[in-house]
C-alpha cells in the first residue's frame, strides 16, 4: 500500500535537510542506497546513478559555488509515491559575486521510506543570463 503521507515527510525532510545543505548526515537514511537521477540538460536527457555519499558531495560542490543558499519550496504536490517539487534556490555565485535565483522542477519517488529517483528540470538557462547580467 502506497502511503502518501510517507511519500510527503521523505520528500520534506530530503528537502529541508539534506537538499538544502543544512544536515547532510540525513541522506543515507532518505535515500536509498542508489538513486536514479534523470536530468534534463540543455535539452538532452541523461540518467546518472548517486548514492547518499554521492549527494552530498554534489550538495557540498553547491554550497562552495553559491555560498550558504536558500531553498524555498513554493509548490509539493504528493500523488501516492511521486512528489513534484517546484523549489527555487537563491545564493551568490563565489567567482562573479553575483545573487542568483534557480528555478527547479523535481518528481521525487518514494519507496520503502526512501527517495529511489527523480525526474529534474533546472532553468539553465535563466541562470546562465543572471550570471552575465542580462537578466
Amino acid at each position: 500500500m502506497i502511503d502518501e503521507a510517507v511519500t510527503r515527510r521523505v520528500v520534506t525532510e530530503f528537502l529541508t535537510h539534506v537538499r538544502s545543505g543544512r544536515d547532510l548526515s540525513r541522506a543515507a537514511g532518505l535515500m536509498a542506497p542508489v538513486v536514479l537521477a534523470h536530468q534534463v540538460q540543455s535539452e538532452d536527457e541523461a540518467t546518472i546513478e548517486r548514492t547518499p555519499q554521492n549527494y552530498v558531495e554534489h550538495v557540498q560542490e553547491m554550497i562552495e559555488t553559491w555560498g550558504d543558499f536558500t531553498l524555498e519550496i513554493q509548490e509539493l504536490l504528493v500523488d501516492g509515491e511521486r512528489a513534484y517539487v517546484r523549489l527555487v534556490q537563491t545564493g551568490r555565485h563565489a567567482p562573479t559575486g553575483r545573487t542568483v535565483r534557480q528555478i527547479n522542477a523535481v518528481v521525487y519517488q518514494v519507496e520503502d521510506g526512501r527517495i529511489t529517483q527523480y525526474w529534474m528540470q533546472i532553468d539553465r538557462a535563466g541562470v546562465a543570463a543572471q550570471l552575465a547580467g542580462t537578466s
